[in-house]
C-alpha cells in the first residue's frame, strides 16, 4: 500500500484504539501518517496532578510525539481544534468546528499523505463521544469528495463474541486482528501517554497499564460496501499476510 491516513479526535485515541495495527503496519514498511483534531486540553491531568490545566495541551502533545515514535508513525500533524473541558458528571462535547472547513482539511490531508485507505472513529463514537462521532461523520464525507476514493475503515468495530464497552455497535466488524505480536509497541506507546493512566485504571479497573490494552483490534469497512462475507483490498490483504488475522473471522 501506498500510505495509511489514521484521524483521531484526542491523543491516546491512536494507541488505545488501534495501536497494535499500526506498529503492524509499521513494521511493514507501510507510512501511517496520524491526524489529531485536538491536543487533548479538556481531558484529565492525572493523579496527583503532572501538569496544569493551563499546559495540558502542551504535555499531551508530548505524550502524542513519545507515543507515535514508538508505533513507528511517519508523520504526525494538529488539525488545531481545541478539545473543550470535561463537564460535572462527565459530560463530554464535540470540539468546535467550521463543518465544511473541517471536512476540507481532512480531503487535503488525504491528498497530501496520498492516502490508500482512511482509519478514523466509529459511527457510534465508541463510548458515544461526540467529538469522535463529529470527526467520523466529517471524514465519511471527505472521503465521498475526494477524487482518490481511498478506503474508508473505522476501529473499534463490534464483535459479538467479545464484550467491550469501546465497540461501535452500528459497525460490524469486517476484520478482527489478534495484536498481541505487536503488544510491547502499543504497550510502550501508551506509556507515553502518561497523564490518562488514572483515568484508564480506573475506567477498567486494572492495576497496571499492559492490563488495560485490548489484544484484538478491529475494523469496519464503510467505503467501498462490504455486501457479506470479509473484504478482499489492499488493506485486508496486508493484515492476512502479516499473521495478524484473527480465529474469529
Amino acid at each position: 500500500m501506498r500510505s495509511i491516513l489514521v484521524i483521531v479526535a484526542h491523543p491516546d485515541d491512536e494507541t488505545m484504539l488501534s495501536g497494535g495495527t499500526i506498529a503492524l503496519l509499521s513494521e511493514q514498511g507501510i507510512p501511517v501518517h496520524l491526524l489529531t483534531a485536538t491536543r487533548g486540553e479538556g481531558g484529565e491531568v492525572g493523579a496527583p496532578p503532572l501538569c496544569s490545566r493551563e499546559s495540558l495541551g502542551e504535555v499531551r502533545e508530548h505524550e502524542l510525539r513519545c507515543a507515535a515514535e514508538h508505533l513507528g508513525v511517519a508523520t504526525l500533524n494538529f488539525m488545531g481544534y481545541q478539545d473543550p473541558v470535561v463537564g460535572p458528571d462527565d459530560t463530554l462535547f464535540p470540539f468546535e468546528a467550521d463543518y465544511s472547513t473541517l471536512v476540507n482539511q481532512i480531503r487535503d490531508a488525504l491528498r497530501e499523505t496520498d492516502a490508500e485507505a482512511v482509519i478514523t472513529h466509529g459511527t457510534d463514537g465508541e463510548y458515544g463521544h461526540p467529538a469522535h462521532q463529529l470527526l467520523h461523520c466529517a471524514v465519511a464525507d471527505a472521503v465521498q469528495r475526494s477524487s482518490s476514493q481511498p478506503l474508508f475503515y473505522t476501529f473499534a468495530a463490534h464483535i459479538a463474541t467479545i464484550e467491550d464497552r469501546l465497540w461501535n455497535v452500528s459497525d460490524p466488524a469486517h476484520l478482527i486482528l489478534d495484536v498481541r505480536p505487536w503488544l510491547d509497541a502499543k504497550e510502550a506507546a501508551a506509556m507515553c501517554h502518561e497523564t490518562q493512566h488514572v483515568l484508564f485504571k480506573r475506567r477498567l479497573q486494572a492495576e497496571t497499564v499492559r492490563e488495560i490494552l485490548r489484544t484484538t483490534e478491529s475494523f469496519h469497512r464503510h467505503v467501498p460496501l462490504v455486501d457479506n462475507g470479509t473484504p478482499t483490498d489492499a488493506f485486508a490483504d496486508l493484515l492476512r499476510a502479516a499473521g495478524a488475522w484473527s480465529p474469529q473471522t
